[in-house]
């Protein structure tokens, strides 16, 4: 279980405050950007991170940056 970023702080950056976004949605998100982070190590033939964090905290980490965003279909 990760403590940092806080479930509430990457729901706040994945959603607007028009439109929040749900855990279940938020869930759904790190899910996928972990197995894209996971498959692009192994493409590069490494198994862990290099600065040593878990692919889902990686995932996590570039939500609360703001380097992944959601978009409703």
């Amino acid at each position: 279980m990760i403590n940092q970023p806080t479930v509430d702080s990457l729901i706040r950056k994945l959603g607007s405050q028009e439109e929040p976004v749900s855990r279940y949605a938020l869930c759904v998100v790190v899910a996928k950007r972990t197995r894209q982070i996971i498959d692009n190590l192994h493409g590069q033939g490494l198994f862990e991170c290099p600065d040593k964090n878990k692919e889902i905290t990686e995932a996590c980490l570039e939500i609360e940056s703001g380097k992944v965003s959601y978009t409703k279909d």
